[in-house]
């Protein structure tokens, strides 16, 4: 079973750090430009200024590989971690037991913590420094008792809040928890989105709004997870679909895209699959290559495929980010494709109690050329 390790939009390429891919989201690096030109903080020296900004990105990149650390040692991998403005997401392939998210979400701050003490121990050394070189020591290890500071509000998804939700975890379930610390989450955003907004801190209101919203999708993501625990891939996919074969043209795709209500077209070579045409790759192929081109040119070769009897609440974190369809697929056959569209759906008659956990498999072929 092929297994796309999909990526977060808008990320440029991959840093690997202890097996780790670090990702940098293009407004991270504006933002980095900005900092470096335009200097920061008045009367120091510009040199001091870059130091500073560097070493708070690195403590941020340092905290994120805790996190990634201690869920190897709970077998858990992570995907990525993406570098944003305003900090770093550290992505899991799955969801932690409670006593492993407690130690995981403990395991950032706790290395800013370890930072901050090892750079004050460092300023005792530095009794033949000058005053400005001690206050730059100072001002990072402040910075980075800051970040440890910041992160542990129980603000969920943050490092606090996800502490919290392993806590509550231990005695009221992970679905009851997600509820509480996710409302706890969007309680405190507003309050900080109030005082940003009295006070003009405009950076105070911007992550305000950014937590309110994890916290809303956290809370959306649980719903869906105890919606879909225990049921299989094949309950969900879709069973009736066309199929292109590999000598078709983007221009016979974008008919059969117009005559359908498909987004995403599996490109056959008699009965074996041998890539994707989704969306993006349709379109891309369209304005670069032109409507004459074959669609086994531009399709997907490393296309995400699901076991029919994998868990459905594991399969949900994978149709994140440019991957928006998966191929069901038993021993090289065929059975249907599961989409971001069709989950969604599943999801809504399944908490109405409409659908039941099984389908059949139908699909319609086009005809070879």
């Amino acid at each position: 079973m092929k297994e796309k390790q999909n990526r977060a939009s808008g990320t440029l390429s991959a840093v690997v750090v202890f097996g780790v891919p670090i990702r940098f989201h293009f407004t991270f690096i504006l933002l980095l430009i900005f900092l470096l030109t335009a200097g920061f903080g008045g009367g120091k020296s510009v040199l001091y200024d870059i130091i500073f900004i560097v070493s708070l990105f690195a403590a941020v990149l340092l905290h994120e590989l805790g996190h990634a650390l201690v869920a190897r040692i709970y077998g858990i991998k992570t995907v990525e971690i993406v570098m944003y403005p305003i900090g770093g997401v550290a992505r899991l392939e799955r969801e932690a037991a409670p006593v492993a998210e407690l130690w995981i979400a403990l395991a950032g701050p706790a290395v800013n913590v370890v930072l901050a003490i090892g750079l004050y121990g460092w300023l005792t050394l530095l009794s033949g420094w000058g005053q400005i070189e001690r206050q730059l020591v100072d001002r990072i290890a402040v910075s980075n008792l800051y970040l440890a500071g910041f992160n542990m509000a129980p603000a969920f998804p943050m490092d606090g809040g996800r502490v919290l939700r392993a806590l509550l975890a231990l005695w009221k379930g992970e679905a009851a928890a997600t509820r509480v610390a996710s409302f706890v989450g969007r309680l405190l955003a507003m309050a900080m989105g109030i005082y940003g907004l009295i006070s003009g801190h405009i950076l105070l209101l911007l992550i305000a709004f950014l937590i309110y919203v994890a916290a809303t999708q956290e809370g959306a993501a649980s719903a869906g997870r105890a919606l879909t625990q225990g049921i299989p891939v094949k309950a969900a996919m879709v069973t009736e679909f066309e199929r292109l074969p590999h000598g078709s043209t983007i221009r016979e795709a974008s008919q059969r895209l117009l005559a359908t209500t498909q987004q995403d077209f599996p490109v056959v070579h008699g009965e074996r699959v041998i890539g994707l045409l989704d969306r993006q790759s349709f379109l891309r192929g369209m304005a670069i290559e032109g409507a004459e081109t074959y669609v086994s040119q531009v399709m997907d070769r490393d296309f995400l495929s699901l076991d029919p009897l994998m868990n459905l609440a594991e399969a949900l974190p994978l149709l994140t980010g440019n991957v928006s369809c998966a191929l069901v697929m038993e021993n090289d056959r065929l059975l249907g494709l599961l989409t971001r569209e069709n989950i969604s759906e599943f999801l809504l008659l399944r908490k109405l109690g409409i659908v039941e956990a099984q389908q059949g498999s139908t699909a319609q072929v086009l005809p070879e050329h």
